[in-house]
């Protein structure tokens, strides 16, 4: 590892700082994270792919009205099958990603920029059953807040966006986490929110740069863009195989661009850290004479 490359994540940065960092060490240890990535959460991502497929596939056959009545009831049975297996992985690759990214990032501090991989996949699997649970604990108060009203929403996203990385990088069990993410950001409420709000709209508009293609090659299909519409092409553009490996494409790229939303809460957790208990302040200084820090 050259000790040029290493990234420090326990001291207080900007909001321009923290974007930085994000993107530079996604660049740095790019081919690292990747194998990693890969190994942990590439099988769920896999069943993921092929039930998003399969789902797309059988949702065009329902729209064949030529199908024999028999056949599409089998048709809707399997597509609500797959659905279920399609949610299920969704959860698992969401999950799986976030504790495998904040679990690289915990072992790459430790390691001063090298990384354990058998201590990274020990750690993920063992804390699997607390990022599910706190994960349902985070979307619900989510749905909940964004119903009632926008802002009580956008108000528990902040510190529930953070939850994660307690759990993580301080070993907190589930209601600690929850609890524990309200009081880091407070009196820091307003620079999470931005430093959250633009990486989400930086992951947003990358995300919609590979939907474009998926959105235009269905309507090409439908007979949008012509101005002649095709209610059959509509159909079969359902189950189309280049529709499908489009869509599979697009939702791919989501998760992998989903990857700098963690990265940079990673960072804004540490920056929130530092600012109220200086932790990464005493470990240098406690460092000094012994280890010249990087």
């Amino acid at each position: 590892m050259n000790n040029n490359t290493y990234i420090t994540f326990k001291k207080q940065r900007e909001l321009g700082d923290i974007l930085t960092d994000t993107f530079a060490f996604i660049r740095t240890e790019f081919k690292p994270f990747g194998k990693v990535f890969l190994t942990i959460v590439g099988p769920y991502l896999v069943v993921m792919m092929i039930s998003l497929a399969l789902y797309l596939y059988f949702v065009g056959n329902q729209f064949n009205f030529l199908v024999e009545q028999s056949e599409t009831a089998i048709n809707g049975l399997l597509t609500a099958a797959i659905l279920i297996l399609y949610f299920l992985s969704f959860i698992m690759v969401y999950i799986m990603s976030q504790s495998t990214v904040l679990h690289y990032i915990k072992s790459y501090i430790e390691g001063k920029g090298e990384t354990n991989f058998d201590s990274i996949r020990a750690d993920v699997y063992a804390a699997l059953g607390s990022f599910l649970g706190l994960g349902f604990i985070v979307i619900a108060c989510l749905v909940i807040g964004f119903m009632f009203c926008l802002i009580p929403g956008i108000y528990l996203w902040v510190p529930l966006s953070l939850s994660f990385s307690i759990m993580a990088f301080e070993r907190k069990g589930i209601s600690d986490a929850f609890g524990d993410s309200f009081s880091l950001v407070k009196d820091h409420w307003w620079i999470s929110f931005a430093t959250l709000l633009v990486v989400a709209i930086i992951v947003t508009v990358a995300s919609y740069a590979f939907a474009l293609p998926t959105a235009i090659y269905g309507w090409a299909k439908m007979g949008i863009l012509s101005g002649a519409l095709d209610a059959e092409s509509m159909m079969d553009s359902f189950k189309d195989p280049i529709y499908i490996l489009l869509n599979m494409i697009g939702t791919l790229a989501q998760f992998v661009l989903n990857i700098i939303t963690l990265v940079a809460g990673a960072f804004l957790y540490f920056n929130l850290n530092e600012r109220k208990n200086f932790s990464g302040t005493f470990e240098r200084i406690q460092n000094l004479g012994q280890n010249p820090e990087n």
